[in-house]
């Protein structure tokens, strides 16, 4: 592997994670508001279901082909890109997202709902990680969690208090440098206005764009993981230590831009509904899908997930989302400094991970 490959696939992904924050922030949550305004959905639903379904795309794109493409490089980067995005979600997103708007105020009945349920699915997870094999039941089961998790969003209602539909935000599909002058508002006018030849006025026609976005953002996270496997080889780290840190927060870009969005418009639930709500459809869906589909269309009575080096991360998702839980319960809020504790955690996470992969 020579350097100039390397630093091909480094520029590719981010090339990648850049095109994919322009078609999230443009298209993507503009079909998104119009959505949930039609479907007349609070922000804590919109965030949890719609908004994190498409958010997600990348990583289940990436988890179907981890199974499908086969090879040693690809084999652990499905699980490690889902589970890193999690760690990612809930301490980078909700972070980030506190920090931009000056904190984040949030429903708390939303909040109780979605976090048991998300330590719900982590607990499925490590079910399926104990005996390292995946039946066709198991895979079944996870989906029909999802769809459980779905109909409880929109069934089961605060009874104190009901939530609001969502107000919606009517934007105008702009390039999100400003409107200076500059080579990089140049670049995203170009990148838009080619991206509105194929999905017209996403704010009128939005369903179409909502599926134009989806289907980019599954072909920008193929280049994405074969990018990213390229790079890993070229710089000596185990590919699915790439999948638990860089992978893993290029592909929540989606998520991130997302929440940061609807944060700015003080819509704070719908943020950390989504951060949520991305890991719980990451887990049942995002590797329930590709298990079912894998053992369906092949030979094989079950699928071998060689997850060892996970556990710790498991460990991590149920730690950070209770850190979370009680800081959002704490106040009904997440604050800006609360918020910047959170990245230090994530920075401590980063750290451990690089430096676990050395001392191997």
């Amino acid at each position: 592997m020579n350097l100039i490959e390397t630093l091909a696939s480094l520029a590719l992904i981010l090339v990648s994670v850049y095109l994919l924050s322009v078609i999230t922030e443009g298209f993507f949550i503009v079909s998104l508001d119009q959505i949930s305004r039609r479907l007349k959905l609070s922000d804590e639903v919109a965030g949890a279901s719609l908004m994190a379904m498409g958010s997600s795309a990348p990583e289940l794109a990436i988890a179907l082909m981890a199974l499908f493409t086969g090879g040693g490089a690809h084999s652990d980067v499905g699980i490690g890109t889902i589970v890193g995005s999690a760690v990612f979600n809930i301490l980078v997103i909700t972070g980030v997202s506190a920090v931009v708007a000056g904190g984040l105020h949030t429903h708390p009945f939303a909040v109780r709902r979605d976090t048991l349920y998300y330590l719900l699915s982590i607990g499925y997870l490590a079910f399926i990680f104990a005996d390292g094999e995946v039946l066709l039941w198991e895979a079944i089961l996870g989906l029909a969690a999802y769809v459980a998790y779905v109909l409880l969003l929109v069934f089961y209602k605060d009874p104190s208090k009901a939530d609001l539909p969502v107000a919606g935000v009517d934007k105008a599909v702009e390039p999100h440098g400003g409107s200076g002058d500059g080579l990089r508002h140049h670049i995203e006018s170009a990148i838009t206005k080619l991206l509105r030849m194929l999905t017209g006025p996403p704010e009128k026609n939005y369903l179409w764009t909502f599926i134009a976005a989806i289907a980019l953002i599954i072909a920008l996270s193929y280049i994405l993981v074969e990018s990213t496997i390229v790079f890993a080889a070229g710089i000596g780290i185990p590919p699915v230590i790439v999948a638990l840190t860089l992978l893993a927060a290029g592909t929540s870009a989606p998520d991130l831009i997302s929440s940061i969005d609807v944060a700015r418009d003080g819509r704070g639930g719908m943020a950390v509904a989504n951060a949520i709500g991305s890991n719980i459809f990451d887990i049942f869906i995002g590797l329930g899908f590709p298990w079912v589909l894998a053992i369906l269309f092949s030979n094989m009575a079950s699928i071998h997930v060689g997850a060892d080096g996970l556990w710790m991360s498991i460990g991590i998702l149920v730690g950070t989302t209770l850190v979370l839980y009680v800081l959002l319960q704490s106040q009904r809020m997440l604050s800006r400094r609360e918020g910047i504790a959170l990245l230090t955690l994530y920075l401590v996470y980063v750290l451990y991970t690089l430096l676990s992969s050395v001392t191997v």
